[in-house]
């Protein structure tokens, strides 16, 4: 019998999404299956909106960046309707049975996995393939489009350092990657950056200011800071771990909401960390400090090589799981192969650096300052 194939991309954008769509879309057309793709995220599941995926619409579509599709970050049972959140997830299995389909092939990170769990809970046969620039998904190796980010990151870096040598400044490079540091710690080794701070290493900002000054007596007189989006001084992490475990001790209500407010608050101070750190220090080594946030320009553009390959290899092993009726999965990477690993398994969880990682132990072999010692 015809397999019917459904497709949405949601979250952020990432390099190598329609190189995923059109692996999928081809290699089901080729078995026969019929393959339809939901424009928008989970909102085009609730009002029907769709696109019809054949050969035509996949043709020249590889090396172009973004989704063809569309994308947005609303949740299913939190979706913004008429000014109210309301709970779409009924609507969405009505969409789902109307077209027939045997499986939504969802391609996100880890908010995705969550919404796309929760429809598989109401019902429907769900596949995730797993994209963030962040790298940051459990339970695979790397996630496409973490490729592409890190390169442009790298030569962000390359290119960076020619103005801090010029003018014999400190330049802070901030990093996109969420709570995690694999963007910023990988851009930071292979652009040799001379700090590289992450969430998993809390930092003292006096630690990094005197591993600047020791560079600067022995002649270097400029500095590259790569720091993640996500990491923190260590008063403010030690304030967050004490928030949070106010909030798993919380029993009633009241207190839970006292504890989440008071993470936001912590969360707000540390959202403005980058800026702070800069101007410390320039205060601590009387050199000029200047921040460049690279932003969404790290998940915009043609994808890598490397995502190209990573996704047609996702892509054709998604659909041979559909093939094969094993649904509630993710694909995961699994050295040069894949692997179908269960959703529930997944949802929920974060892959951190390890403090044990070989590029930490490379940093640190490299005397690259992390700002703990």
């Amino acid at each position: 019998m015809t397999k019917y194939v459904g497709i949405l991309t949601a979250g952020g954008d990432t390099p190598g999404l329609n190189s995923a769509i059109r692996a999928i879309g081809k290699t089901a057309l080729g078995m026969g299956m019929n393959v339809i793709g939901f424009r928008d995220g989970f909102h085009g599941l609730v009002g029907d909106r769709t696109m019809r995926l054949d050969g035509e619409t996949l043709s020249g579509i590889l090396t172009i960046g973004g989704t063809i599709l569309g994308t947005s970050r609303d949740k299913p049972h939190k979706m913004l309707m008429g000014g109210q959140k309301l709970d779409m997830t009924d609507t969405m299995m009505e969409t789902y049975r109307k077209h027939n389909l045997d499986v939504l092939v969802c391609l996100g990170g880890g908010g995705t996995l969550k919404n796309s769990y929760r429809l598989m809970q109401k019902g429907m046969n769900i596949i995730n393939l797993p994209k963030t620039i962040d790298n940051d998904v459990a339970m695979t190796d790397v996630t496409f489009g973490f490729d592409t980010a890190l390169g442009i990151a790298t030569e962000a870096i390359d290119r960076l350092h020619s103005t801090a040598h010029s003018h014999h400044r400190i330049i802070v490079v901030e990093t996109m990657g969420h709570n995690t540091g694999w963007l910023a710690l990988g851009a930071g080794l292979a652009g040799g950056a001379d700090v590289i701070l992450i969430p998993e290493i809390p930092y003292n900002v006096e630690i990094v200011a005197e591993a600047i000054k020791r560079r600067y007596r022995h002649g270097r007189g400029f500095s590259i800071v790569a720091v993640s989006e996500g990491a923190m001084p260590q008063h403010i992490a030690a304030e967050l771990q004490a928030a949070q475990a106010e909030l798993e001790k919380a029993k009633n209500k009241e207190a839970r909401q006292k504890a989440k407010t008071h993470i936001a608050e912590i969360e707000a101070r540390r959202a403005h960390s980058t800026m702070y750190m800069s101007e410390q220090l320039e205060k601590l080594t009387g050199l000029e400090s200047r921040v460049t946030i690279l932003g969404h320009v790290q998940r915009g553009g043609t994808p890598s090589t490397v995502d190209r390959l990573l996704t047609t290899q996702l892509g054709c092993a998604c659909v041979h799981y559909i093939k094969e009726g094993q649904y509630g999965v993710m694909v995961a990477v699994r050295g040069q192969g894949t692997t179908a690993v269960p959703i529930d398994q997944v949802v929920g969880k974060r892959k951190v650096v390890p403090l044990e990682h070989p590029w930490v132990q490379s940093a640190r072999n490299l005397g690259t300052c992390l700002g703990d010692q």
